[in-house]
């Protein structure tokens, strides 16, 4: 039986008014999950909320059988965590780092200590650098090493919040590649703003914007659902206010000084558009431009 984890009814209001969660409410299986959401939406709120870093003032999260916000001790056990901002110690090696964290996991027996610290870096590819300090490392080598430490006690569920932002093309294929091969037994949370990391990574997803869900569910069916309602134009960049006027500009991008937009409409907007087939960023602007419309 594979583990769900279920958040119900989830909300959260900071002392200056700011509502970062407005009743969440997701079911979230073993796998990759990825949350997707502008900056400022409310994911990180709920990373650390379900991190056990942060209380809730309303709603229920249950790992199984047990109670997030209850019994946070027993939750930590079986939790790895990569947060945003994740700290290393510029003058300490990665392996006495790691071995540092599995003392404070409860890992205390040196000899299986030493075996699952080999192990960790080994599988994120960084036993080479090992006795390097981490103040040499790389933003790749560093985000491997804060999933390694993530790793540590076999955790059932990982939290990983903007993960590749300010990678390189080739340490986010890397570190993509980890992340699969990880997702594959236990639940991993992907918090993210980058669209290619969903689409490449989870079988699941959810799209916050203002601490509220706004969709969830399978990226390719949602893909499916509004591929042939997605249009594309090459306009003047003075073109643009006017265009967004008249339709629903869900993107813009800059291709060789030339705006291109995507428009999200039912049928063709007039003959100067041409029908693209949808990605899933086409999927998470219409659907944000849906909710501002609203």
């Amino acid at each position: 039986m594979s583990l769900e984890l279920r958040i119900d009814g989830l909300s959260k209001t900071y002392s200056n008014g700011v509502r970062a969660l407005q009743n969440v409410t997701l079911t979230i299986p073993t796998g990759m999950f990825g949350l997707l959401g502008p900056n400022g939406a409310g994911k990180s709120t709920l990373m650390r909320t379900i991190a056990t870093l942060q209380e809730a003032d309303a709603g229920s999260i249950l790992l199984g059988d047990l109670d997030v916000l209850r019994r946070k001790d027993e939750v930590r056990r079986v939790l790895g965590y990569l947060p945003q901002e994740f700290g290393v110690y510029p003058r300490v090696s990665a392996e006495a780092l790691l071995d540092h964290f599995a003392i404070l996991k409860g890992i205390q027996n040196r000899k299986e200590r030493r075996e699952i610290v080999t192990a960790l870096l080994q599988r994120t590819n960084l036993f080479e650098v090992r006795k390097q300090n981490l103040g040499t490392f790389s933003g790749g080598m560093r985000q491997r090493f804060g999933i390694a430490q993530a790793l540590l006690g076999n955790p059932k569920l990982i939290i990983v919040d903007e993960p590749t932002a300010g990678l390189d093309p080739g340490e986010r294929v890397r570190f993509h590649n980890l992340l699969a091969e990880i997702g594959e037994n236990v639940i991993v949370i992907l918090s993210t703003h980058i669209v290619e990391d969903v689409s490449d990574l989870c079988s699941r997803m959810a799209i916050i914007s203002h601490g509220r869900v706004l969709a969830q569910g399978d990226p390719l069916e949602a893909m499916r659902e509004v591929d042939g309602k997605i249009w594309r134009r090459t306009i003047a960049k003075d073109e643009l206010a006017a265009y967004q006027r008249e339709h629903a500009v869900i993107s813009t991008r800059l291709v060789s000084g030339r705006t291109v937009v995507h428009v999200f409409s039912e049928a063709q907007p007039d003959v100067s558009f041409e029908p693209v087939p949808a990605s899933l960023a086409d999927v998470y602007f219409s659907t944000l431009h849906q909710a501002e419309a609203a």
